[in-house]
């Protein structure tokens, strides 16, 4: 759980966003794999963010999503919640809402698409952590953004009290560890595969996709380097990189983070809604064989993905 070394826990779940076939929010199926999540590993977990669909899921459901996770596992872990949007008023509004249903915290992503200016991302982020009185996970991923959040920046919103972490999804070590060093901000990785790495210039944990199948595995990973004993994390980390492969090698983590959840029996469909387009056959057939080779037995199933 949080610690004030770790405020949001050591392992946490970019969580997908269950939806039925016909494409609404399917709060039982998500209750169940939160339930899920937290019983393998994790201590924290992050709603309504990329990979949860944030762009196509609208402000009640958002808000829905967060009151029923944290009504199931909110004392046992931590419940984030994202409040992304390159609409400044728009971020502070999910803010407000992810707060009034009872998230635990924000994760908070430089503003996209408008690519503006670091005067711009700082006053952006500053507006929408000073909305609530919830700490703030910064989340730069400037892949998906367009813009990072600079290492001035990153001092500039260190002062402020509530933002106390930071996801990092640029694989840019050498900056991550000077900036850690500088500020003291929990450091997470926010791409499973470099978890090793980040870990050994100061972060504390990880967010991630694969760990919707390897929770268990990746949390041991981070407690034996934590014990200082680099050569089983290192040996438990391999196990799981084919899993990681798996989820986060397509370039797409939210669809094959619920095609894997589906053909494993976690949820009970992969719906996702557009622009995100079902897997097709020969994906759905991919997937099952690398789960199966990766140690996870795909459940038999007749619906269509």
């Amino acid at each position: 759980m949080a610690t004030s070394s770790r405020p949001f826990g050591a392992l946490l779940t970019a969580m997908v966003t269950p939806m039925t076939p016909d494409g609404a929010v399917d709060l039982e199926a998500a209750v169940a794999l939160a339930e899920h999540l937290v019983a393998h590993g994790n201590d924290g977990l992050v709603l309504n963010g990329t990979t949860g669909e944030a762009p196509t899921t609208h402000a009640p459901e958002k808000a829905d999503l967060v009151r029923a996770v944290v009504d199931a596992v909110g004392d046992r872990a931590v419940v984030v919640a994202g409040a992304g949007s390159n609409d400044t008023a728009h971020a502070v509004r999910m803010a407000e809402q992810a707060a009034e249903a009872g998230a635990h915290g924000l994760l908070v992503v430089s503003p996209y698409y408008s690519r503006p200016s670091q005067e711009g991302v700082y006053r952006h982020t500053a507006a929408v952590t000073d909305s609530t009185d919830l700490p703030v996970m910064l989340y730069d991923v400037p892949a998906r953004t367009g813009v990072r959040y600079s290492a001035q920046t990153i001092d500039r919103l260190a002062e402020h009290p509530r933002v106390v972490a930071m996801k990092d999804a640029t694989g840019d070590l050498a900056s991550a560890a000077a900036v850690i060093r500088r500020t003291g901000l929990a450091w997470y990785s926010g791409d499973d595969g470099v978890l090793l790495p980040f870990l050994s210039v100061g972060a504390v944990g990880l967010v991630g996709m694969a760990t919707h199948l390897v929770g268990a595995e990746l949390a041991q990973v981070i407690r034996s380097f934590e014990a200082g004993d680099v050569t089983d994390a290192r040996e438990r980390f391999l196990e799981t990189l084919p899993t990681i492969d798996l989820i986060c090698g397509s370039g797409n983590g939210a669809l094959r983070s619920k095609l894997a959840l589906w053909l494993t029996g976690r949820i009970p469909s992969p719906a996702m809604r557009l622009p995100q387009v079902p897997a097709d056959d020969d994906e759905v057939a991919a997937v099952r064989a690398a789960l199966v080779a990766a140690g996870h037995p795909a459940a038999p199933t007749t619906q269509e993905a």
